[in-house]
Order: C-alpha cells, then structure tokens, then sequence
C-alpha cells in the first residue's frame, strides 16, 4: 500500500510506452484548369499571374487557355513567366483536374467535363436548370459555388469583396454621369469650399451600401442612408465613425422628398431569396430634379427602382423623366482588374490548402467553411435547396463529412 502523498504506479504503467503519431497527409500535385470566360461582360479571371506564380511554385500545375486574361489587362506572356501552360483550346484546359472558373459553366463546358473532376465556379442558382445539375450528376462531378464558401468568421469573401467593389464603383460612375464629359449636370460629385456639396441617397445599408457611403462622403458628398433594418443603420453609422451622415428607416413619404432633394440615387437593397424588392415607384422617380443619377446596383437581382431597366457595359445608361439610369448587372468587371486581384486573393490560399491537404475530399472533410460551397459531390447533390427547387434527390453535406 502506498503512502500517502506519493505517486503510485502499476508495473504496466511503469513500462515503456507505444508514442501515438500524427499522420500527416501526403501532400498532393494539383492541375489547375482556367479556362477563358464565355458569358456575357465577364471580365474577370479567378487567378491573376501573382497566383499562379505562388501555385506552380509549390509544385502545382497551372493550365491557362490563351486570352484568359486580355480583358483584365494580363497577356499571355504574364501567365507563362508565371509558370503557367498556355493552351489554345478550352479541350485542353478541360482535361485538368481542378476547373477553376468565374461564371459557371456553359452548357458546352459542361460537356467538356470528365468524369470526378472538382468545379470550382460560380453557381447563380436562379439562372440554373435541372439539366444542368443533372450532367454534373451524371460525370460524377464534385462541384462547389464560391459565392456560398465562408471563412473563418462565417462570412462570404467572395460575395463580400465584390459587394465592396460595386459599392465604391456606383459612387464613381455616378460621377462620371454628374460631369459635362458624359452630358451631365456638370456638378463635382461631392463640394469645395463655397459651393454647396452634392446630395447622394443610398438604399440599403449592407456591405455595398456601406462602401458606397463611405467613397461618397470621402468626396465631400451629403449623404443619406435608407435601410428596413435599424440594426443594419446603427452597424453602419459605427463603421462610417465620426463622419457625418443622415440614416432612416424606409418610409415611403420621408424617401421620396430625400430623392426630390437628391443628384444621385444608388440602389444597394441585396435580397436574401428572391427579386429585391422594388421600394422606389416610377411615381417617385418622375418627381426627382431633372439631370440626376440613379445607380442599380440592386439590377442583378430585379433591381429597386422600378423604372429600372437591364442594360450592358457597352450601352450602360437610358433616360426616363430625365433621370440618367445606370443599370448594368456585376458592375465588379467594370473594374476587372481590381476584382481578379480580389478573387485571386481567395482562391490561391483554398488551393495551396487543397494541395496541402491531400486533395479536394481531404478539404472538405476538415474545413467546414469551403464545404458550405459545396452542392454536388462525387455526383451527389448535396444541397437541400437545389434538390427541393428541381425536384431532384439529394443527401445533406453533413451525414457525408460529419
């Protein structure tokens, strides 16, 4: 029997001990297919040279189809002194394990597709059909929507970041459109001392409408900010600090004298499901002061003006009552270059982590942000929303990885 106060072991305790390793997962060489964007306006690229260069310098092998980057400014010559294969034929690019897209696939690329290749795009839902989900399903794809992938803190980067683009861009094409250069008023958005400073009102006070806000008072501008949410009010009255700022509830009766007021209306309204809802009547419109500018950013998803009306970045604006309308959908390639910066900037990191993990299967198991993305797997739909809106099976994410 042991004293007290001292120690007693076992003689199975007292010999010597099996040392429990971690395993370490072997590293994995990646092949990364881009291929050159085919929808409408889009000038965006998902790696800019500086990417690729971190990539291949791990090993990983990065396939570009020639032209990839001309409307962000990238020759070819950038990619291959980054370490990049150029191809000349989207085939070639589709041969890759990995395709790293901006908009999702056409029907085409689909069919380009192999058999257990990882798609790595956008998915715009609303502008998908059954058949679509149906072909991934039938190559037995793993594919996942960037623009439902979440960081570490629970919020979207990639959605973010080009909310923070097209929130500063509406500002500054709503200057363009104030100045004589493009047949405006001719006013200076913003003031100098003297001269009275121009009047910007926001609808909406998300990350666009917060980024709009701050690029407008940093000109000079005064600003007034509309939202249905007070929380969302308050979050941005504390990110804009001392600035001075006007912020209000959406009332129709207040809104409509703020536009009377107004030179420039930016629409920043996001729905979380369906069309925006339409908070500006065409009634409202026709009251606003002749020469002014309404910005939609809200087009990508109905927009919330309702003289609003689709329009392209090669013909950006119409006029109704005199109000000059700017309505183009992903305002973010208006600026490609600043926005392949920002959308290489989160997805070089997933992919050095896919590579260091051991593959695209080792990711997801252990990375519960990146799986958020994910709606088909190895031919599997896996999101509840797709398979409830097409009628399609499906099985949670959770019950494959948790």
């Amino acid at each position: 029997m042991s004293k007290p106060g001292f120690l007693s072991f076992s003689s199975t305790e007292l010999m010597p001990q099996e040392e429990v390793l971690e395993v370490q997962a072997s590293k994995s060489e990646l092949k990364i297919g881009i291929p050159k964007e085919v929808s409408f306006q889009e000038k965006r690229v998902p790696l800019t040279p500086d990417g690729v260069r971190l990539l291949t310098d791990h090993g990983h092998q990065v396939v570009v189809e020639s032209g990839l980057g001309t409307e962000a400014s990238y020759s070819d010559k950038d990619y291959s002194d980054a370490g990049a294969q150029i191809v000349y034929s989207p085939e070639k690019v589709f041969e890759s394990n990995i395709i790293l897209k901006v908009e999702p696939p056409s029907e085409r690329e689909v069919g380009l597709m192999k058999p257990k290749q990882t798609l790595i795009s956008a998915l715009q839902l609303k502008t998908q059909t059954e058949r679509y989900f149906k072909d991934l399903m039938a190559k037995k794809v793993t594919a996942i929507s960037f623009e439902n992938m979440e960081d570490e803190d629970g919020i979207v980067p990639v959605v973010r970041s080009m909310s923070e683009i097209a929130g500063n861009t509406s500002v500054l094409i709503a200057a363009e459109y104030l100045s004589n250069a493009n047949n405006g008023k001719g006013f200076m958005l913003g003031g100098v001392s003297g001269v009275p400073p121009t009047e910007v009102v926001i609808i909406g006070a998300g990350t666009v409408g917060a980024y709009a806000a701050r690029t407008a008072l940093g000109l000079g501008a005064n600003v007034k900010v509309f939202d249905k949410s007070l929380s969302k009010l308050r979050r941005l009255q504390g990110l804009i600090n001392n600035m001075p700022i006007y912020t209000c509830v959406i009332q129709p009766r207040i809104l409509e004298k703020a536009l009377m007021r107004c030179d420039v209306a930016i629409g920043a309204i996001r729905s979380d499901s369906g069309r925006t809802p339409c908070v500006v009547s065409d009634d409202m419109v026709s009251k606003m002061k002749a020469g002014s500018v309404i910005v939609d950013v809200s087009i990508d998803q109905g927009g919330c003006f309702e003289t609003s009306e689709l329009t392209s970045h090669a013909n950006p604006i119409f006029n109704k009552y005199d109000i000059v309308h700017y309505c183009v959908p992903n305002i973010a390639s208006r600026v490609s270059r600043t926005a392949s910066f920002s959308l290489s900037n989160i997805f070089t990191p997933i992919l050095l982590a896919i590579g260091d993990a051991g593959g695209v299967e080792e990711v997801l198991a252990k990375n519960k942000g990146v799986r958020k993305g994910l709606y088909v797997c190895k031919g599997t739909l896996v999101n509840k929303s797709i398979g409830e809106w097409f009628n399609l099976p499906f099985t949670e994410a959770s019950l494959l990885y948790d």
